[in-house]
């Protein structure tokens, strides 16, 4: 319904404007829909925006009025026909493919508190994609042929470790390198030995590329066991080796090698000086192995042969990196990847501890986030046995991660807050989930009702239109690939309704009152599990 009535302004503007992009946007507490076109238009027609504003408004709302017959009973009644149905908020199939690639930690140990920013970013971008209707594949690059592997490998067979035994593969990993990083430190002219190993690897060894393989699985084994808890999933792994075996990387740095823009010194290198960027893009060391770049712009290139639309998710510090890939690729006449990059999140001071004392790994703030939801939910719910305490537990831990995470703008940094994010009666994933559980309980202590799609009053005209925006929003978020527009949304619908609950009474109304907005508590209810979902969120019936 919004999006219709969207595009529909948006013509009636355009055509009267003459201007294709007419600026509509959300029109907060005072209108439905707004256009900031009379700003944009007041420099070249060197009037004041109200006065054009004014213009543009007499000019457009006579026709307004016949083509779009817009009445709010009429609207609120179609978008509760269509919020009660499952599924509501998707958007038709489109054509367009899309890969998204997020996460990609280096294989040395476990996720971090920094990693899965990027995982829940990406994972609610991918969540968003499918229901805009795109076909869309997840994907993990694996950097399984680098330095920080070859330290693993070399590690292991220095410490005679046993990264194979009881234990989480990436945490035992982990160990293994951060003993071997104080060796190197120790004896800078051990690094001899790790590039001895990283150019057999790259010459096809087949006994180094197994020492290499082993422990990379190893590790990528609890990186699945992390990503679930984060209810995160990829469909492909991809191997950063797959593109050296296949002769993909020789063969572009033998392209990039001939380009005007390439410099020969002892390594391989482009000048990307025309775009910016001061130091030159190594892409080949003077041994003779390819850099991660090279690598890096084997996988965009074959990305880009195979979807339309590329994105990746990165983190600050990889900017430099990003923006010279997406130079190269534009230099090479390739599809570049688009990139969502994230600042840092970080946890209060003295708010966990960590056993490694040089990072908080995800697992362990996954173990605290359910601790202290549990401990929140026994004292909410003292009556519920354990088993079932201890499920809710689970689902208000992991929505405290993921909504505290996403709920901010990828640019912006951080701070995880424990208190917020687990508080039932704040902006929270749980205070969403509540909201969620309240409409279950009223729906379950009404038992059957028909239908009622009238609508009468500012607080249920208030909800009905909210619900109405929801698949705008999911067609904003993978426009403009920014995923906290959901997560605000989410919260801003749980709190439309909860102050709708508290003045229009529901089970105590009568008779078509009681059966309107009972409709419209399982259109609030259809719209939350919805949104939940899509950011990547149980949507619990009892909490």
């Amino acid at each position: 319904m919004y999006i219709s009535l969207c595009e529909q302004v948006a013509k009636v503007l355009k055509e009267y404007t003459g201007r294709e992009d007419v600026l509509l946007v959300d029109g907060g507490e005072h209108a439905d829909l707004a256009s900031t076109v009379a700003f944009a238009m007041a420099k070249e027609k060197r009037m004041a925006p109200a006065q054009i504003a004014k213009e543009i408004t007499d000019g457009i709302s006579d026709r307004l009025s016949k083509e779009l017959s817009v009445r709010t009973e009429p609207y609120c009644a179609n978008v509760l026909k269509a919020a009660v149905k499952p599924g509501y908020g998707s958007l038709p199939n489109k054509s367009e493919r899309v890969v998204l690639e997020h996460t990609s930690a280096n294989p040395n140990g476990p996720l971090h508190v920094g990693h899965i920013r990027n995982t829940i970013i990406g994972d609610t971008l991918a969540r968003c994609f499918r229901k805009a209707g795109y076909p869309l594949e997840v994907e993990y690059y694996v950097n399984d042929m680098g330095r920080q592997i070859a330290i693993v490998a070399w590690g292991i067979d220095r410490q005679h470790a046993d990264v194979y035994g009881e234990g989480k593969g990436d945490h035992l990993i982990a160990d293994v390198y951060i003993e071997a990083n104080k060796h190197l430190t120790a004896d800078p002219s051990l690094t001899e030995e790790i590039d001895a190993l990283m150019q057999k690897v790259e010459a096809g060894d087949e006994e180094i590329i197994s020492r290499f393989k082993g422990p990379v699985r190893r590790c990528l084994e609890g990186f699945k066991e992390t990503l679930a808890e984060l209810h995160a999933h990829h469909d492909r792994f991809v191997y950063e080796s797959d593109f050296v075996r296949n002769g993909d990387t020789s063969k572009i740095l033998g392209h990039i090698g001939h380009m005007p823009e390439s410099v020969h010194e002892e390594t391989l290198a482009l000048d990307l000086s025309k775009y910016g960027f001061e130091k030159k893009y190594i892409l080949r060391r003077s041994d003779g192995t390819s850099v991660y770049a090279a690598r890096d712009i084997a996988f965009h290139i074959w990305k880009g042969h195979n979807f339309d639309r590329v994105i990746d998710v990165l983190g600050a510090d990889h900017k430099l990196i990003g923006r010279q890939l997406q130079a190269t690729m534009d230099l090479l006449g390739e599809n570049g990847p688009e990139i969502v990059f994230f600042e840092f999140v970080s946890l209060p001071e003295g708010s966990m501890s960590t056993r490694r004392g040089t990072f908080i790994s995800a697992d362990e703030l996954i173990e605290e986030a359910g601790r202290r939801a549990m401990e929140e939910v026994t004292a909410r719910r003292p009556e519920l046995d354990e088993d079932a305490r201890r499920i809710i537990a689970k689902g208000v831990a992991a929505a405290a991660i993921r909504y505290d995470i996403v709920k901010t703008i990828p640019e912006k940094s951080t701070v995880f807050d424990w208190k917020e994010a687990l508080d039932f009666e704040k902006q929270s994933g749980p205070y969403i989930q509540y909201a969620h559980a309240r409409a279950c309980s009223i729906l379950e202590k009404a038992g059957d009702f028909p239908y009622c799609y009238e609508i009468e009053g500012d607080g249920e005209i208030a909800l009905a239109k909210k619900i109405a925006r929801f698949p705008k929003v999911i067609d904003q978020v993978v426009t403009e690939l920014k995923p906290h527009l959901l997560a605000i949304y989410a919260r801003e619908l749980a709190d439309i309704f909860g102050s709708f609950y508290h003045a229009e009474p529901v089970l105590k109304a009568q008779g078509s009152v009681r059966d309107r907005r009972l409709t419209l508590v399982e259109a609030t209810r259809n719209t939350l599990k919805e949104a939940l979902e899509t950011l990547g969120i149980d949507a619990l019936r009892a909490m």
